[in-house]
């Protein structure tokens, strides 16, 4: 694996974990974990597509990181 993959995996990784909690149960989609998991898994992903040149996952992964940063915003407001 390249560096360019390791970057994207543990991006998703991050965004699955997140995901799997939420349906177990044990976090909210309102919990900091929550957000804090999309919001850096979907930049690191975002960041892999970037190095790979790959535009549909760069507008996918760019747009969940910034929904997650505006979630992460009005939860401080809070």
């Amino acid at each position: 694996m390249t560096f360019d993959d390791w970057i994207g995996f543990l991006g998703v990784f991050q965004i699955l974990l997140a995901y799997l909690l939420n349906v177990l149960g044990k976090i909210n989609n309102k919990h900091l974990a929550f957000i804090l998991l999309n919001l850096v898994g979907a930049s690191m992903a975002c960041i892999a597509s970037i190095l790979i040149q790959y535009w549909p996952f760069i507008i996918l992964e760019g747009i969940w990181a910034l929904v997650s940063l505006y979630s992460l915003i009005t939860l401080k407001k809070a």
